[in-house]
């Protein structure tokens, strides 16, 4: 049985059919019908938003959602197993990767389809088939060494964080047309999954991420909607939480909480994809040039304003505040790793006494670090019922980190950028590189800053200026220190050479792109 205007140009195992089922795949269709038009249309509302501000028009709040704002309203409810998520780790879909995030000990596990993954036909389909299995607690893994893996007896709460609206599905065209990642992500993990995980005591749960507006949000309130009554589920079942990680959601929290009000539970801080869209946003203002990305830490005075602005704006509407992503990585060297473990333990106290409800890790060997801290300085199971008077404003959004542009983070860019990018080309979303989990988000970072100080001419800390020669000589060193670093051998088997044209394209460009990984996907299988 064939779906009516589905093509599917990808694999298709016996494993593969198990997920992409004519039920399924009819599901998707009906959903990608009904609103991909409109999420077209949202896209070229990102555009011209961002055509204004290139013309000088800065971001602010919306005057016509005033009302929203000053309203006294509250969002429907959180389910009792995401009362208390004051540690979350996050991962791809990857299968000895949602095991071992499921026994962390943290409280909630966010298996991604987005920035950690790169998403490959077979990443994203057996990151599903990873996912059902997990839900029926059937999961196992066993390494080429012979090590198993299954789940412990308590394990964390799932929540699946689909791709982003700008990103297209192109292994399954519908009617002619690749279908928006972010429903075909969203729709197979419901459809498989949503009924079990109700049978099982839990629910459906999602991250959303990379929105620009509340009417962003209220497209995937209609989605949640439509999704919930094809499979006579209870509207409301659906529970999200989404990453305020773009300048445009910072100016219009209340009004996605509002938009989502019956199926959201809560925002999250993504301060990595926030710094990547503030230098973004503001990419043709000479004076928001940001400094070493390693500088901007969340005590600058804009980022610390998002973080308290989210924690009194989802406390105000009953939701929780989750806290940004702890990137260390634990080392064999205890004294570097009390300086890690130092360093995450003063981010997190410093999310707890804004008003954080929760915070994220990357690593299992962190999940206890953070959870002291929020165990001592928030003993209920969270702190909701903290109210704040920050006055936040949009200056305090738009005030630009202060620090030194250096070689040394030219080159970190430089290097981090190329590191990324033969990762994701090689299928791997998630690396670690000195002693940080990169994913896609901080690889954006990497290459706009690059872009922003070549097209504002902007000064080394020791005078020199960032021209294109520069960049180009820093990039052909830095390629060959990975090849002196990992040998001919697993050089030349890798992507060095692809990622560094990439990343030299997209750094030289005139016009500075959207996304890394728009262009990055067509490289991809």
């Amino acid at each position: 049985m064939s779906v009516s205007g589905i093509e599917i140009v990808g694999e298709l195992s016996p494993a593969y059919r198990r997920i992409l089922t004519p039920p399924a795949l009819k599901f998707v269709a009906a959903l990608v019908r009904k609103h991909g038009r409109r999420r077209r249309e949202l896209l070229r509302l990102r555009a011209e938003r961002q055509a204004r501000i290139d013309a000088g028009k800065l971001p602010g709040f919306l005057p016509e959602t005033r009302k929203i704002r000053a309203g006294d309203w509250t969002i429907k409810g959180i389910p009792a197993d995401l009362q208390d998520r004051r540690v979350e780790i996050t991962g791809p879909v990857d299968r000895k990767m949602i095991i071992n995030a499921l026994n962390s000990g943290a409280k909630c596990f966010m298996a991604d389809f987005e920035d950690s993954l790169a998403p490959t036909w077979r990443n994203v389909i057996e990151g599903q088939i990873n996912l059902r299995d997990a839900v029926r607690r059937t999961i196992e893994y066993t390494s080429p060494e012979g090590k198993a893996y299954k789940l412990n007896e308590r394990t964390a709460t799932l929540i699946v964080r689909p791709r982003g609206w700008h990103l297209d599905e192109k292994h399954v065209r519908l009617d002619g047309e690749p279908v928006p990642a972010a429903i075909f992500d969203f729709a197979l993990y419901f459809f498989h999954n949503a009924k079990e995980l109700l049978r099982r005591g839990t629910g459906p749960y999602f991250y959303l991420p990379k929105m620009q507006s509340h009417l962003e949000a209220r497209l995937w309130n209609a989605i949640f909607i439509d999704a919930q009554k094809a499979l006579g589920i209870p509207r409301g079942t659906i529970k999200a939480t989404v990453l305020i990680e773009t300048l445009w959601g910072a100016f219009e929290m209340d009004e996605i909480l509002y938009e989502l009000r019956e199926h959201i539970v809560g925002l999250n801080c993504g301060r990595w994809d926030y710094i990547f869209s503030c230098i973004k946003t503001l990419k043709r203002r000479a004076d928001w040039v940001v400094p070493d990305r390693l500088a901007v830490t969340m005590d600058k005075h804009f980022l610390d304003s998002y973080s308290k602005l989210l924690c009194e704006t989802c406390h105000r509407r009953g939701a929780s505040a989750m806290g940004g992503m702890a990137a260390f990585i634990p080392t064999k060297d205890p004294a570097k790793n009390e300086e890690v473990f130092a360093k995450v333990r003063a981010d997190k106290l410093r999310e707890v006494n804004n008003g954080h409800d929760g915070t994220w890790v990357a690593h299992p060997g962190l999940v206890k670090v953070a959870m002291d801290v929020f165990d001592e300085h928030m003993p209920g199971p969270n702190q909701i019922d903290r109210q704040f008077d920050y006055r936040i404003k949009a200056a305090d959004l738009l005030q630009k980190p202060e620090g030194q542009i250096t070689e040394a983070g030219l080159r970190n860019n430089v290097n981090v950028g190329i590191g990324y990018l033969e990762a994701w080309l090689s299928g791997n979303g998630c690396v670690p590189l000195h002693n940080l989990m990169e994913d896609a988000a901080t690889a954006e970072i990497s290459r706009t800053q690059v872009w922003q100080w070549l097209a504002h001419g902007a000064a080394l800390a020791d005078g020199r200026p960032v021209t294109r020669e520069l960049v180009l000589k820093i990039i052909d060193e830095e390629l060959a220190g990975y090849r002196s670093q990992l040998g001919e051998e697993r050089y030349y088997r890798g992507h060095f050479a692809e990622a560094a044209g990439l990343f030299a394209r997209m750094s030289l460009a005139p016009q500075l792109a959207d996304f890394l990984t728009l262009p990055a996907y067509e490289y991809l299988d």
